[in-house]
């Protein structure tokens, strides 16, 4: 059963003037014409700006390159789907019956749109520095967790730069297994490196993914990264 929005809103802690606006921001395009792509649009944009402001004020000395490399990290898909689950939108979600069906309240795609969504709806509601606040705060413990040394690289990069610094053999990825339904499936890899004993292992959303999260526990495993 789907959960009324004043709740979510409570919880959010906002309360909208419209609340068919905040509606609106979690009724995604399964539904029909009426859905929330004009607000994930608008929001996506506002998060953008907004993160960017805080990075250019956080790191004076950051090059053009190395901000939009931070910007990135932040406003991807996978970090606001944590940010959405966080928040508990999965249980307010407005879906067709199709993705009601194939679990698309769990999805990372649904859950990212929904949080720029929702952004876009508060602007409208109210302004930009009341959206500001509503999205550093969110998103500020991992501002705060940011190192402008330390997440420049990814964790395939860092990892084959750092076998390729002691003339060790490079990284071997290989696909063990797919689970799920080809619109929802998750990925494991195995990491195979020369100096680990057994290989480090990820699983993904998509085999990327799990190709960095195999690098990273792979960097663990060797104390590159703690």
């Amino acid at each position: 059963m789907i959960k009324p929005v004043s709740e979510l809103a409570r919880r959010i802690g906002h309360t909208f003037s419209d609340e068919t606006l905040f509606e609106l921001a979690l009724t995604h395009r399964s539904c029909g014409k009426t859905n929330n792509e004009r607000l994930e649009f608008l929001g996506d944009s506002i998060l953008n700006f907004v993160i960017a402001d805080d990075l250019f004020q956080r790191f004076p000395k950051a090059k053009e390159g190395e901000l939009s490399r931070l910007r990135a990290r932040m406003v991807k898909g996978v970090t606001l789907s944590e940010v959405a689950r966080e928040l508990g939108l999965g249980d307010y979600l407005r879906l067709g019956s199709g993705e009601l069906k194939s679990g698309g309240y769990r999805r990372d795609s649904i859950l990212a749109d929904a949080v720029e969504a929702i952004i876009g709806a508060i602007y409208l509601d109210t302004d930009m520095e009341t959206a500001r606040g509503f999205i550093l705060s969110w998103f500020k413990e991992r501002l705060d967790k940011l190192d402008l040394n330390e997440t420049l690289k990814d964790s395939k990069t860092r990892l084959q730069e750092f076998l390729q610094s002691r003339r060790l053999a490079l990284p071997e990825y290989e696909l063990i297994q797919v689970d799920g339904e080809a619109h929802a499936q998750t990925f494991f890899i195995e990491c195979r490196v020369e100096g680990l004993p057994k290989p480090a292992k990820g699983k993904g959303s998509s085999r990327r993914q799990a190709e960095q999260e195999s690098a990273k526990q792979a960097l663990i495993a060797l104390q590159v990264e703690k």
